[in-house]
């Protein structure tokens, strides 16, 4: 099992990217960098790529509503060649919220849009032939009778590092998910409940691997949470240190029946609580919708707690099919990140 995490913004992008030298140092894996309506991924991503040297650097996420399908390739041709063989890929839809009130692009038919953005990219990267796809939602070239009439088929200039770059894709809603794990190389998911993975998921997940390319190798996943290493009740509680980030998700992360976060909760059995979340965070009640989520699902979430009981956990994730612990280092006393990063690393052999 590889350590991943996400990049932080508490201190600020160059202090962040700091601290990912020496998480580096400590054995970090693999480091998530989130674009959403904050500072674009890729310049962080490059800026990663030049400070490092192991470390992989993957986008979580690239919306696919803010670039075309070939943009995409591009930029993570890009990337992959700045770290040389580094990179990741990371897609996902976002929100309607962010999609159209910060992008003020439609957002419609996230599904099929992703699917041919895989399409897409990989034509891209392998190099074989100028690029030709027809589709649904996006066409290169144009057909005849769209725009000028001038496009021509075209191949990337330049020579990929790699022919194939790691694609993940983050996926909440059943079909989506299905689609994943045909399609991708890895599954981004949220707010996963390793014992409870398969009660919501597996179904999809086996739709999925019923068509899925045997070539492409078994489906990656990436989840985990905040990660307290200590003795004591006041380690444990630090789990409740994302109450505030889950009630924001399953209460404000969308209208009423379109959270696909609130849904999710509700598949685990969670459903009153969801909804009151959800009804509390939306009339403006934040702090009173934090109180709603259960301490069950923080603890089921997190990694909190002694070394033995956070070895527990982490062998629960790797049960659920975790192939990338992604955790949040949070010291206690005199501890330090690395430390955090160091001691997981090892007890994820």
């Amino acid at each position: 099992m590889k350590i991943s995490t996400m990049l932080s913004y508490a201190g600020g992008f160059r202090t962040a990217a700091a601290e990912v030298v020496e998480l580096e140092k400590a054995g970090l894996d693999l480091v998530w960098v989130a674009e959403a309506y904050g500072l674009d991924g890729p310049s962080q991503m490059g800026y990663l790529a030049a400070l490092t040297e192991r470390v992989e650097i993957g986008s979580a996420i690239l919306p696919i509503y803010t670039r075309t399908p070939t943009l995409l390739a591009m930029t993570a041709a890009g990337v992959d060649t700045l770290s040389e063989g580094r990179f990741h890929l990371g897609l996902g839809s976002s929100g309607p919220q962010v999609v159209e009130g910060w992008h003020g692009v439609p957002f419609s038919s996230p599904i099929g849009r992703t699917r041919e953005i895989i399409d897409v990219c990989r034509q891209v990267w392998a190099r074989e032939a100028p690029l030709v796809h027809e589709g649904q939602h996006y066409n290169m070239p144009l057909q005849p009778g769209v725009g000028t009439g001038l496009g021509k088929a075209l191949k990337i200039i330049a020579h990929p590092v790699r022919p194939s770059i790691p694609i993940w894709v983050a996926a909440l809603g059943e079909k989506n998910v299905a689609m994943t794990a045909e399609l991708a190389d890895g599954w981004i998911p949220m707010l996963f409940i390793p014992e409870k993975a398969r009660e919501v998921w597996g179904a999809s997940l086996d739709a999925g691997a019923a068509k899925r390319d045997p070539g492409l190798g078994p489906l990656q996943i990436t989840v985990g949470g905040l990660l307290a290493i200590g003795e004591g009740d006041d380690v444990i509680a630090l789990r409740q240190l994302a109450r505030p980030m889950v009630a924001l998700y399953v209460g404000g992360m969308g209208a009423k029946g379109k959270n696909f976060y609130n849904d999710v909760v509700r598949r685990y059995g969670f459903e009153k609580e969801a909804e009151a979340i959800q009804d509390l965070y939306l009339s403006g009640k934040k702090a009173e919708a934090e109180a709603h989520v259960p301490d069950e699902f923080l603890e089921a979430t997190s990694l909190c707690g002694p070394e033995s009981y956070v070895a527990e956990r982490i062998d629960a994730f790797r049960q659920a099919g975790v192939s990338h612990l992604q955790v949040t280092p949070v010291p206690v006393g005199d501890q330090r990140p690395v430390d955090l990063i160091a001691t997981v690393k090892k007890l994820a052999g």
